[in-house]
């Protein structure tokens, strides 16, 4: 190794570990002078519009037993635009599976996390054409960011099996087959029959992004790679271990494990995926791992230095509020 290189080696690391440095010490002060907002709960009208009543229907409730073999929840916060082709997909894919499996039953539940925009509009032509037993908008008058936009649609799914997936479509949808066969094998369940065991039993399957980072790291900024390596190193430090990917926008969850791991979220912001691993693994529930197919589409929410700064902060907020025994994981003993 040349000296050149030496040097950027030593750059690149003493930047990483200045950089986890920084956020770590950011951690500290801001979790003493600015306590996290625990999850707050509006009044929510949490009702659907029925094209076919002419009337606002009452969404059930996660607690209820499922009639669906799955519940798609997409997060959308002023979506307009990348919605359509996302729901384009997702229904085609779902259409032509009741082709194959004509008892198939699912839902697309977009929630509109206070947008701005026409959103709503858009979802809900999509209920005027598959009907709202298929397609139905919750929409949250207040933004509450990912975490509690996703939270709220769980919280309102009838499906055996929860997924939720990115608005802006990045993943394949039909990757979602790969994650019923990793399901399979944690549960031992048939996903063409309504899936009693698999509603009953804890699994979560997680797409995954990993497989791509060597091809990101080259056409990345040398900065964006620092934030991503001090962001991995930090959910490994302090949080979750064993999962390469946490943040990937498409996670499917057998219903009692989504009724067990959303009960006890904390975080509404992006880090709320790492929240949900952590108390998954905390309540001992099977995590497996998948590589998906993704592409990065443009109009992204994310930006790359105070999201990921944010979320560091969130990281060292959600191992702190824990082990100080300030937020702690619900149970049920029935489950």
């Amino acid at each position: 190794m040349d000296i050149i290189s030496v040097m950027w080696f030593l750059l690149f690391y003493g930047i990483l570990t200045a950089f986890t440095l920084l956020i770590l010490i950011s951690i500290v002060i801001y979790a003493i002078t600015n306590p996290y907002p625990v999850v707050e709960h509006y009044k929510e009208e949490e009702s659907y519009n029925d094209p076919k009543s002419g009337s606002r229907q009452k969404f059930p409730s996660i607690e209820e037993p499922h009639c669906l073999h799955l519940s798609v929840v997409v997060p959308a916060y002023n979506e307009e635009e990348r919605l359509p082709p996302m729901l384009d997909e997702a229904l085609e894919h779902l259409e032509n599976r009741i082709k194959d499996i004509p008892n198939y039953k699912y839902e697309i539940i977009v929630v509109s996390d206070g947008s701005k925009d026409k959103t709503v509009k858009v979802a809900e032509t999509y209920t005027a054409k598959y009907g709202s037993e298929k397609v139905r908008c919750l929409e949250l008058v207040k933004n509450r960011g990912k975490g509690g936009a996703v939270r709220l649609g769980v919280q309102r799914s009838r499906g055996a099996l929860i997924l939720f997936a990115d608005a802006d479509g990045a993943t394949k949808f039909e990757d979602l087959t790969k994650l019923e066969v990793a399901l399979k094998e944690l549960v031992k369940f048939d996903a063409s029959s309504l899936p009693v065991r698999a509603s009953d039993c804890h699994a979560i399957v997680i797409g995954s992004r990993a497989h791509l980072e060597k091809e990101s790291l080259a056409t990345r900024s040398i900065f964006r790679n620092i934030l991503m390596y001090g962001f991995h190193f930090l959910v490994w430090l302090l949080t979750v271990r064993g999962v390469r990917d946490t943040q990937c926008g498409f996670k499917l969850l057998t219903r009692s494990a989504a009724r067990a791991a959303f009960r006890a979220l904390h975080v509404n912001r992006w880090a709320f995926d790492v929240e949900l691993l952590y108390i998954a693994q905390t309540l001992n529930i099977p995590i497996a791992e998948v590589p998906v197919r993704w592409t990065e589409i443009e109009g992204s929410k994310v930006t790359p230095v105070i999201s990921w700064i944010q979320m560091g902060c969130d990281l060292g907020l959600i191992w702190l509020k824990y082990k100080l025994g300030a937020w702690k994981i619900k149970t049920d003993k029935s489950e």
